[in-house]
């Protein structure tokens, strides 16, 4: 692995969606979550997340530094015992691991932030307090992202779906269509603010030069490769990054989101394409000059 990152970021994601849920709230039987107040739509920094380790372990494929420390049917008490098996321990050593061995906790967070890209990235909480398993602590890690909100309120449509194949022998004799729904966003476009601390990389996690590139390539095509019906299309459109000249930083991170501006055209009365909208950079007086922007997409 290489050096931690030496420089403190901030970046603007803009993505939009078509025909689909971009993230569906179970609280209210899955429709698109939204601000009940504004009508903005919501879509979870969770949901974000999980997107960017979908897409590191469909191009890593677990490749050593980039296993996926919260991934689908792994428990987190499989994962933690390859801690275990790295400094020569087993499973019935862990409740003496702490006396035999003082160093232990040092360690094992080394161990779990170099294997996995995700804790790296993100942290992790990895105290599951399960009988008889290994506590591997707690992270916070340096790569930190804020709910997207879209840029206008959005309408959330309810749409009836029919299909053929009917469940049971008894329902075949008294139907022959059975029906659903399904809730779609027509068009919306959200922004996503985020925040990279270098003191954190440093200090806790190792977040590397390498990995912060891969993070890059990760939000831009994180919908690439996760396309269902159900989320229609969706699609990463511009990412502006600020990168400080130092490791604390510059200037304060809201200045920078605020040069940032996204709206839709004056003649456009309902969104329906990404052209309807116009995103500018206006930088003013109070953004020193040593804070570099770069536009990604």
């Amino acid at each position: 692995m290489s050096e931690p990152i030496k420089n403190r970021y901030e970046f603007v994601l803009f993505f939009d969606v078509e025909n689909g849920n971009p993230n569906g709230d179970p609280d209210a039987g899955n429709m698109p979550r939204i601000d009940p107040e504004s009508g903005y739509g919501l879509v979870t920094d969770v949901c974000l997340k999980r997107k960017i380790r979908n897409y590191v372990e469909t191009i890593k494929e677990d490749q050593e530094g980039f296993g996926i420390y919260i991934k689908e049917n792994i428990t987190l008490n499989k994962s933690d015992e390859r801690a275990l098996s790295y400094i020569g321990r087993k499973p019935e050593d862990v409740k003496t691991l702490k006396r035999t061995d003082p160093d232990a906790d040092k360690k094992i967070l080394e161990f779990m932030c170099r294997n996995f890209y995700d804790i790296r990235s993100f942290g992790a909480v990895m105290t599951t307090f399960a009988p008889g398993h290994l506590n591997c602590g707690q992270v916070r890690g340096p790569v930190q992202l804020s709910f997207a909100r879209s840029v206008d309120p959005i309408v959330s449509q309810e749409v009836t779906i029919t299909r053929m194949a009917i469940t049971t022998e008894k329902d075949a004799l008294e139907k022959r269509i059975e029906w659903g729904r399904k809730y779609i966003v027509p068009y919306a476009l959200y922004r996503a603010e985020g925040f990279i601390s270098a003191n954190l990389a440093r200090k806790t996690t190792g977040f590397s030069e390498e990995d912060l590139e891969f993070f890059w390539e990760a939000l831009i095509n994180m919908f690439e490769n996760d396309h269902s019906a159900a989320r229609g299309k969706m699609s990463a459109r511009r990412l502006i990054v600020f990168k400080h000249s130092t490791e604390l930083g510059d200037c304060p991170a809201y200045k920078l989101f605020e040069t940032v501006h996204a709206e839709k055209l004056p003649e456009v009365q309902f969104p329906r394409k990404y052209s309807d909208y116009r995103i500018e950079i206006r930088k003013d007086a109070s953004i020193p000059d040593s804070v570099e922007f770069i536009e990604k997409i």
